[in-house]
Order: structure tokens, then C-alpha cells, then sequence
């Protein structure tokens, strides 16, 4: 048996609450990572004896369109998966229902679901800090009642809110980063783009390619990539209203 990670994490949060789930089921983990865009995901091919992480970020309480597109390209030949969305603090709305159907449409079986919490990544003072040491506290409880879930034989596939919408994933045009005086054109951000969206000589986006996941900005060195002071700070306070309430980590078997 073995034990394979999927994640979709182009700022990171999603991979640390991932991790703490994965590392907390088995000490040997395969990653796949839906990030890399020169990766040929119709090589991973899974068994029905191995056991799978699939973890994405939810984007406006969807599946990211590019790891939905990836994730359908893996053969997941009926191995069993722990389905993780990770949100920032407002809701994730139909993110596990379509990720339970995009799964399912890839061969695996679901058999428990989860919901955490991360840094938001665009108003980056929701949710700050998250997961937190409540959160790795609560996901390894988790971990210990999927474990019992696996060791009974029990595969019974989590019921899950929302519904999984028919349209293929989702995608947010209209929010690029763009390359401020202060770049100083190293071009990490352009080898790092989930979907190849940076011009390697400008360092500015493609807006018609750009997904908006804001990976760009997490990894920028120095702190050049940035979205225009309106987005950021309208989408700041608007989150800020609907996410003053904290929400907590949801686990579904």
C-alpha cells in the first residue's frame, strides 16, 4: 500500500494543513503536485490497495478549473481518498461536492472529507496564521478517526454540503498581479506560474491565462508582485465583515 499526497497549493496553506493530515496517516508519503505544469499527470496511476490525499484550495467555493483538469488526468483505479478543500475563513460553499464528483469521475473512492482553514490568499489578514496550533490539534483528531475509519474496512463515501456544480471548476480572471518598479526580474515567478501566465521578460501576467491564484505574490523575494490598492483593499474589507466570525475545521466519514 501505498500513500499518495495530490495537492493543489499555490500559496501554501492548503499543503500545511495537507500535511498535517498526511504526515499524521503514514510516515511515507508520495507528493503529486498540481502545481507543476510540465508534470504529465497521466502517468500517476494509482491501486486499489493505496490510499490518497487530494487537497485544493477553494476559490469562490469552487475547485480551481487548472487542478480539476490535472486531477482528471490521474487514474485513480478505485483507491480510496481523504478529499481535503481548504478555505479562508468566509465558506467554501460546493468546494468538497465537486471535488467528491471530480474524484470520483477520476477512479477513487472517497471514504472521509475535510474542511480547514488557511491564510486567505488574497486578504492575507483573514485568517492570518492559519492553520494554527488549534487547527493542527483538531486535523490530527481527525486523522486518528479516519485512521479507525480505514482499519474497519468501512468505505462508505462521506455525504458531503453543497452540490457539484456542472460547469468544469472554477477560475477568478480580472485579479492579475502585475510587476511593480521594485521587480528586480529574477524570474521566479514566471518558472513558478501554475499555468505559465508571466511573461519571463516583463514578469507581468497574461490576464487571459491568469487564474488569480496569487502564487506569484507568496513567493516573490522581494515583494514586487501586487494587485492594484482598489481590489485589495475593497475585497479587504468586505472579507473582513464576512469572515469576523472564526470559523473551525469540519470533518466528514
Amino acid at each position: 500500500m501505498k500513500f499518495y499526497e495530490i495537492i493543489f497549493s499555490p500559496t501554501g496553506g492548503t499543503k500545511k494543513a495537507a500535511d498535517i493530515l498526511s504526515r499524521s496517516l503514514s510516515e511515507e508519503i508520495l507528493e503529486v503536485d498540481l502545481c507543476n505544469r510540465e508534470a504529465d499527470f497521466s502517468k500517476v496511476s494509482l491501486s486499489e490497495d493505496d490510499i490518497a490525499l487530494i487537497a485544493v484550495p477553494s476559490y469562490g467555493g469552487r475547485v480551481p478549473r487548472t487542478a480539476v483538469e490535472r486531477l482528471e488526468a490521474i487514474a485513480g483505479k478505485n483507491a480510496r481518498v481523504i478529499l481535503v478543500c481548504v478555505y479562508g475563513n468566509r465558506a467554501y460553499d460546493n468546494t468538497l461536492a465537486e471535488l467528491l464528483d471530480v474524484s470520483c469521475k477520476a477512479g477513487f473512492r472517497p471514504i472521509a472529507a475535510v474542511a480547514a482553514l488557511a491564510e486567505h490568499s488574497i486578504a492575507r489578514k483573514v485568517a492570518a496564521g492559519r492553520p494554527d496550533a488549534e487547527d493542527e490539534k483538531c486535523l490530527k483528531a481527525m486523522a486518528v478517526q479516519i485512521h479507525e475509519k480505514i482499519a474497519s474496512g468501512d468505505t462508505a463515501v462521506p455525504a458531503v454540503p453543497g452540490k457539484a456544480p456542472e460547469n468544469l471548476g472554477h477560475s477568478m480572471p480580472g485579479m492579475a498581479p502585475d510587476a511593480s518598479p521594485d521587480c528586480v526580474k529574477c524570474g521566479l515567478c514566471a518558472k513558478e506560474c501554475p499555468v505559465g501566465a508571466i511573461d519571463s521578460v516583463s514578469m507581468n501576467p497574461d490576464n487571459k491565462k491568469c487564474i488569480s491564484c496569487m502564487r506569484c505574490i507568496s513567493i516573490c523575494p522581494v515583494g514586487a508582485k501586487k494587485l492594484g490598492r482598489v481590489i485589495t483593499s475593497l475585497g479587504g474589507v468586505a472579507l473582513g465583515v464576512l469572515c469576523a466570525t472564526r470559523k473551525e475545521c469540519e470533518l466528514f466519514l
